[in-house]
C-alpha cells in the first residue's frame, strides 16, 4: 500500500500530517516523515514497513495509521 501525504489518525486516536517518505542513507529504507498535529506538532520518522501494520491492544486488533484526509 503507497504512503500518501495527507492527515492520518494513529491507533491511539492523535492525529498526524505525512510530509513525506524519504530513505534512510545508510540503508536505503523507506522512512515515513510525519508531524504531530497536536501540542508541540513534534516532527517524527518511522520506517514505511511499519506505517500500515496491524497492533494488538487489548485483545483488539487496529490499523497503526488510517488515513481522513487527503492533502
Amino acid at each position: 500500500m503507497k504512503i500518501e501525504r495527507g492527515k492520518y489518525r494513529h491507533f491511539k486516536g492523535g492525529e498526524y500530517e505525512v510530509l513525506c517518505v524519504g530513505k534512510h542513507s545508510e540503508t536505503q529504507e523507506e522512512m515515513v516523515v510525519y508531524r504531530a498535529l497536536y501540542g508541540e506538532k513534534e516532527v517524527w520518522v518511522r520506517p514505511a514497513i511499519m506505517w500500515f501494520d496491524r497492533v494488538e491492544r487489548d485483545g483488539k486488533t487496529y490499523q497503526r495509521f488510517t488515513k481522513i484526509q487527503d492533502v
